[in-house]
């Protein structure tokens, strides 16, 4: 409910979406010179996007501090393993045109045509995967 409420509240207020895999893209072209981060729809949103992504940070962290003491903060991986999970996931999010979230959010509440597509692909990869899985271990 506040996700979608925040999300809301920032496309009535500014017009923008509120798509986190493009705030990955918009933090690295601070840092990386590929042609792709220097495309105008990333260069020119960077400065509402790392206010966007620090939220983000300091939310969780803000959750962190905050959370009920019986509440485990440890998933039990080592850090690389979660670091590596999660550059692969942004990657991936690009490539897709936005994360799983993001079209299901955004893309959903704005009638985006492709997220009309996506959202029912990734849930159907998901219902196969987890059986597969399933089955499998």
């Amino acid at each position: 409910m506040w996700i979608g409420l925040a999300i809301g509240l920032l496309y009535v207020f500014t017009g923008r979406f509120g798509g986190v895999s493009t705030t990955f893209s918009s933090t690295w072209s601070l840092v990386l010179k590929l042609s792709y981060f220097r495309q105008p729809s990333v260069w020119n949103a960077r400065g509402w996007r790392l206010a966007y992504a620090l939220g983000l940070v300091l939310g969780g962290l803000y959750w962190a501090l905050h959370a009920p003491a019986n509440t485990s903060l440890n998933s039990g991986l080592p850090a690389w393993r979660l670091f590596l999970g999660g550059l692969i996931a942004g990657v991936g999010a690009r490539m897709a045109s936005g994360c799983t979230a993001g079209h299901g959010i955004c893309g959903l509440g704005s009638l985006r045509k492709a997220s009309f597509v996506a959202v029912p692909v990734f849930l159907v990869a998901a219902i196969v995967t987890a059986n597969v899985l399933q089955r499998l271990l």
